[in-house]
């Protein structure tokens, strides 16, 4: 007869290869977690930086306050637009969401 011991261990002691498998869940939601989230999330940053950086004078553009008006003078971290005549205002670049008749390439709740 076989004993008991020997029978154990040809199946493998409990808990020593399962231990392992208990994390498969859990990476895979990790996984599916960055693929879906995190990775667009990227993305959008990454496009909504080139935007802001490549503003130039003379672009019209809106801002998330709504307000409308062409860029006079550009700075490192903000911009002097032009909103009437002889009116002009500085806000920040990270305040420009897009470019006036164009989709906007920021919305108002990822500013805050």
């Amino acid at each position: 007869m076989l004993r008991v011991d020997a029978l154990v261990l040809a199946m493998g002691a409990p808990g020593q290869n399962a231990g392992w498998i208990q994390f498969v869940p859990f990476a895979l939601i990790l996984a599916i977690f960055y693929f879906l989230i995190l990775q667009p999330m990227k993305r959008r940053q990454k496009k909504i930086q080139e935007f802001q950086d490549a503003l130039k004078v003379g672009d019209k553009i809106v801002t998330t306050s709504g307000i409308y008006g062409q860029i006079t003078r550009v700075n490192d971290k903000s911009v002097q637009v032009q909103i009437a005549d002889k009116v002009r205002i500085e806000v920040a670049r990270q305040a420009v969401c897009g470019l006036q008749g164009q989709e906007p390439v920021v919305s108002d709740s990822q500013n805050m």
